[in-house]
């Protein structure tokens, strides 16, 4: 039993040096920073509207294509390198099953370019 609790004490040690060095990145900006906000800081960023507003105001829709389309490119980034090292694995159904998943989300894509999420005023 010891044998196998010794396997996994460089698993721990690496887990405990991990949450130190954590647990070090959360405090030191806590100590170090600068704690005098300026107007500048407080005003709006990215979003287009004043951060402390009411909450129920309505905002452009491009901020929701926008999203969608990070979406769209997140998802298919996130499952394409598996689907790309398994591929030889996987055979013909799961080629076919990348290019169904791929269309549907170039239909989004084509959805989002239609609605003039590309294209900035």
């Amino acid at each position: 039993m010891n044998d196998l609790l010794y396997s996994y004490l460089p698993i721990v040690i690496f887990m405990g040096i991990a949450g130190l060095i954590a647990a070090a990145l959360m405090l030191a900006p806590m100590l170090i920073a600068f704690k005098k906000p300026d107007p500048e800081k407080l005003s709006a960023y990215e979003c287009g509207f004043d951060a402390f507003d009411d909450a129920r105001m309505k905002f452009d829709v491009r901020f929701y294509l926008v999203s969608i389309l990070f979406i769209i490119f997140d998802l298919e980034v996130a499952f394409l390198f598996p689907w790309a090292i398994s591929l030889g694995k996987i055979g013909v159904f799961g080629f076919w099953s990348m290019m169904v998943f791929l269309a549907v989300l170039t239909v989004g894509f084509v959805y989002e370019w239609r609605k003039g999420a590309l294209e900035w005023d």
